[in-house]
């Protein structure tokens, strides 16, 4: 059985406190509709949380314009810690998330409307399309990018998580993941040299060469129509010694802490990472639950340490309050969830206070 990747799940983001940085999130980037809030313990992630569980707070929410979540993560046993020094772009990790909204204009003109801290101005990738790049107050880069794929038409500018900026070491070598296992195997440029939509961001003015991947094939499976097609693109610094952006800090601490895909197939995608040299390094086998949602999730490191998560969705709750969950196990995992199915997600939407 070949694994069907579905999408992007999620963007993990470790924060100091998930209530205000999800309400951050609602009023400005329409993550509203809650899929689960949870209070547990990582006792799965040792391999990347120094060896000991971790109390955490954590959040997933999404957007229904389509694309992937946020999924809000708080170390409640420690202080969340801060990279010990400023990053740039070229460090070696997830840099930037790309968000995607039909009108940039008018999404950049809102956000400056509203005093958020914007890198920069409008301008074009080397694609063609227009793009911006906004920080939230958690110095956290978002990328909003000119992408017409819409799930469900909302009052919010922009959907969801659309793909994200890598920072690698080589292009080639982390396309081992990227394109090999993540199936972003097609180029729509690879380009070297100082770019000038770049030049805004924190180190930006640096000489890179970067590659932007899309996946030639629409995606499949349950969730494939709400996460909607998306993108990575991988930028290597070539002009000085970049740093790991997790450097002596474990997974949780603040920033963009992985990536994660909705998938199918777990058994046959553990097979195919370690025959290709990225074996799990965590496996939470058949039996684990996130607050009201229930599966299985694993986790890959790219040849940078840099961590992709994987998630078969076994529950997922649709109305909590009168127990309807929506059971993912029987059925074809080839074919999208008929569209008035996922509409009814939004009955767990959430208002910005």
């Amino acid at each position: 059985m070949k694994t069907i990747i579905s999408g992007i799940q999620q963007m993990g983001i470790g924060v100091s406190n998930v209530e205000e940085a999800w309400n951050w999130y609602i009023k400005y980037f329409g993550m509203d509709i809650l899929i689960f809030d949870d209070h547990n313990t990582a006792e799965f992630m040792l391999p990347h949380t120094a060896g000991k569980p971790r109390e955490k707070h954590a959040v997933l929410a999404i957007n229904m314009q389509g694309g992937g979540g946020f999924e809000i993560w708080q170390h409640l046993g420690k202080t969340p810690e801060k990279a010990k020094f400023e990053l740039n772009l070229g460090d070696l990790g997830i840099y930037v998330a790309k968000m995607k909204c039909a009108d940039v204009k008018k999404t950049y003109q809102f956000f400056k409307s509203n005093n958020l801290n914007l890198l920069g101005e409008v301008t074009k990738a080397p694609s063609g399309k227009e793009h911006f790049f906004v920080k939230d107050p958690y110095d956290n880069i978002f990328e909003f990018v000119e992408e017409s794929n819409c799930f469900k038409k909302e009052k919010s500018l922009n959907g969801g998580v659309f793909g994200c900026i890598v920072g690698v070491s080589d292009i080639n070598n982390a396309r081992k993941v990227y394109s090999d296992i993540l199936g972003y195997d097609e180029v729509v440029y690879e380009k070297s040299g100082k770019f000038d939509d770049l030049s805004s961001l924190p180190g930006g003015k640096n000489e890179f060469k970067r590659v932007l991947l899309k996946h030639a094939q629409a995606r499949k499976g349950g969730f494939s129509r709400l996460l909607g097609p998306s993108e990575i693109e991988l930028v290597q610094v070539l002009d000085r010694s970049p740093q790991y952006i997790y450097k002596d800090r474990i997974w949780g601490d603040l920033g963009f802490i992985h990536l994660c895909f909705d998938i199918y197939g777990m058994a046959t995608l553990r097979e195919e990472c370690k025959e290709k040299g990225f074996a799990f390094t965590v496996d939470s086998s058949n039996n684990f639950e996130m607050g009201d949602a229930a599966g299985h999730f694993s986790y890959i490191a790219d040849p940078d340490g840099t961590l992709m998560e994987f998630v078969e969705t076994h529950k997922v709750p649709i109305l909590k309050k009168i127990g309807w969950y929506l059971n993912m196990k029987n059925r074809n995992h080839e074919k999208s969830l008929p569209d008035w199915m996922l509409r009814t997600l939004s009955f767990n939407r959430k208002k910005a206070v």
